[in-house]
């Protein structure tokens, strides 16, 4: 009788000892992931250009062109790496207004852009190409800067 209850407590014990470590190691995993992510410098965001078709009941064609997402978070004093992707369109060139920044995008390839913004504030990514809706657009995006 006494080998039995000495083999529930042994058994009880290692159960025990088995859960605890599991817990410990998912626990430190979890806090190493965390750590790294917040020492990651580089704020990482993804963009694609697009465009809208369709028809008017008359039969006429319109179409508007467009960056996918049209709104993007960016975190103030983050180094930021934009990644915009040419899907539709031949070429978008841009500019981010408030900024010296410019470039074109083209499609089927990928362009990316190192950003760092010192300071809060609403900027917009315009498609000069399509800046106006008598040219396909307005293609703008607004970066915020919080």
């Amino acid at each position: 009788m006494l080998i039995v209850i000495k083999k529930k407590w042994f058994f009880l014990a290692i159960a025990v000892l088995f859960i605890g470590f599991s817990w410990y190691l998912f626990n430190s995993r979890a806090a190493t992931e965390a750590g790294s992510q917040s020492v990651a410098k580089e704020f990482e965001v993804h963009m694609v250009t697009s465009e809208i078709k369709t028809k008017t009941e008359d039969g006429k064609e319109i179409e508007s062109y467009r960056w996918d997402p049209g709104t993007i978070y960016i975190p103030k004093d983050k180094k930021v790496k934009l990644s915009i992707y040419g899907v539709n369109g031949k070429e978008h060139p841009f500019i981010i207004e408030g900024t010296d920044i410019k470039g074109t995008v083209k499609k089927g390839e990928e362009t990316i852009l190192n950003l760092h913004f010192t300071d809060k504030g609403v900027y917009r990514l315009i498609c000069t190409t399509h800046a106006h809706i008598d040219h396909s657009g307005p293609m703008i995006a607004y970066l915020i800067v919080d």
